[in-house]
């Protein structure tokens, strides 16, 4: 069976830090298998250049450069996505966890996160 799998910004830091210790080992069985589509969201990297731009986040200047040699499919914010957050309850106040979440609704896809405070939404999540 394939599965769409939509990383959260922590496990894309993870991975481009090379960090994979801090993954759980089957949640790395799952994005390594050929069959599924591992997406990074815009999200995600708007959300790491802001932190850069703030001081909050320390990362080589080229970590763009190495998220597009990673073998994952980007994924754009669409009107969709950006919409879909309005019908989400407040369970989260951080805006670019609730716009993953969003993405990961409309796409059809699990999250793939460390941060339990997203179960409460009605998205399968993976860790």
């Amino acid at each position: 069976m394939t599965h769409r799998l939509l990383l959260d910004t922590h496990v894309v830091l993870w991975l481009l830090l090379g960090d994979r210790s801090a993954i759980p080992e089957p949640v790395v069985d799952h994005l390594t298998q050929p069959a599924n589509t591992v997406l990074v969201s815009a999200v995600s990297v708007w959300e790491i250049a802001l932190k850069r731009s703030l001081g909050k986040l320390t990362i080589e200047d080229r970590w763009s450069h190495a998220l597009d040699r990673l073998p994952f499919a980007p994924l754009p914010i669409t009107a969709a996505h950006a919409a879909a957050v309005e019908k989400l309850p407040w369970h989260h106040r951080d805006p670019f966890d609730r716009l993953l979440v969003a993405q990961a609704l409309v796409e059809e896809a699990t999250l793939v996160t460390a941060d339990r405070t997203l179960e409460a939404y009605a998205v399968p999540t993976l860790w």
